[in-house]
């Protein structure tokens, strides 16, 4: 009897630690399974908002361009100065024939037609008869971009079933566009001049290349000013301040910075560089020394953390050789600091 009761106390607590542990295990292993789905869902959300940017944008990459037979009326195209020839109304007025319609006196009709062609067409023709005067009285194939109301028509964006008052385009547009489109005058092919071409009042013509320039060159400023001054501060910082409330004061106002909003260095930049110094207000250098300022605390914090990380019997091996403090620094702990 006495052996049962010493055995039936033991038995209830290995019970109860087993439980325990029971509960502790399905406790992580909802957490686990909380954590997953937190991944999950941020993962979803990327992948959706991924999918609504390559649905909406993937048909930039490639546009229409219409071809079209452009007589070259000796009485109506300048030999010696082709671009003040009015070739949308030429072309315009031969596509009308063409198509079996005759226009009004007003030129509405073709006012129309020479809304379903980018102004580039006008550049085109002017460029051929420049280069070929011999052209002029000749019917020569003219190609140019598709306006950008007929290329998102071509590209799906424009259905003909929205009411006419609800589009840009109007019944007979949409009609002339399938009627060209038909007779294979229209093509499609990758939107080169996107990559190529600035920015433009023509939504067809214009591009990403300015926009790329102008943000690597704004990249380089900010390159040329945040890194030499930011390790330079925190060189000076880590290894050569001394430690005092100045230094502290210091160290805190940068972590400060660290946290301020991008927005409050825009004010800044607007205040200081455009309306103070009037510095340039389309000029990469403004954007540069903006993102610098921005840059420089989290550059400041990065390379100290990094010196810290280098071990103390670097600098006592160095010092110990007769290396000075600066050939310490810069010739052992900076090196051994860089990623």
């Amino acid at each position: 009897m006495t052996e049962a009761a010493d055995i039936t106390p033991d038995a209830a607590r290995v019970d109860r630690l087993r439980a325990g542990l029971k509960r502790r295990y399905a406790r992580e292993s909802r957490f686990r399974l909380y954590g997953l789905l937190a991944i999950g869902v941020a993962v979803g959300f990327l992948l959706l908002l991924l999918g609504r940017i390559i649905d909406q944008g993937h048909t930039a990459f490639y546009a229409h361009t219409v071809t079209l037979p452009v007589y070259m009326d000796p009485a109506r195209v300048d030999r010696a100065y082709p671009q003040g020839t009015n070739f949308e109304q030429l072309v315009a007025e031969q596509q009308l024939v063409r198509l079996g319609v005759q226009d009004d006196a007003q030129g509405t009709l073709s006012g129309e037609m020479r809304g379903l062609f980018s102004s580039e067409l006008k550049f085109a023709a002017a460029e051929r008869v420049q280069k070929q005067p011999g052209l002029i009285g000749q019917t020569v194939m003219i190609a140019a971009p598709a306006s950008d109301d007929a290329d998102l028509y071509f590209k799906g964006e424009i259905s003909r079933a929205t009411p006419s008052d609800q589009r840009r385009l109007s019944d007979q547009q949409i009609a002339w566009l399938d009627r060209m489109k038909a007779d294979g005058h229209v093509s499609a092919h990758f939107n080169t001049a996107l990559f190529t071409n600035g920015d433009s009042t023509e939504p067809e013509l214009a591009g990403v290349l300015g926009a790329v320039i102008g943000s690597a060159l704004m990249l380089l400023v900010t390159a040329l000013i945040a890194i030499p001054l930011g390790v330079g501060a925190a060189l000076y910082l880590e290894e050569f301040a001394p430690k005092n409330r100045i230094t502290d004061i210091i160290e805190v106002n940068i972590n400060n910075l660290a946290a301020v909003p991008s927005i409050i260095y825009g004010l800044l930049g607007l205040a200081l560089f455009i309306n103070w110094m009037h510095l340039p207000r389309a000029s990469p250098l403004v954007g540069g020394l903006v993102l610098a300022l921005m840059a420089l605390p989290t550059i400041i914090i990065a390379t100290r953390s990094s010196l810290k990380a280098v071990p103390p019997s670097i600098r006592e091996a160095a010092l110990a050789m007769g290396a000075s403090r600066t050939q310490t620094v810069f010739q052992h702990t900076l090196p051994l600091a860089m990623p």
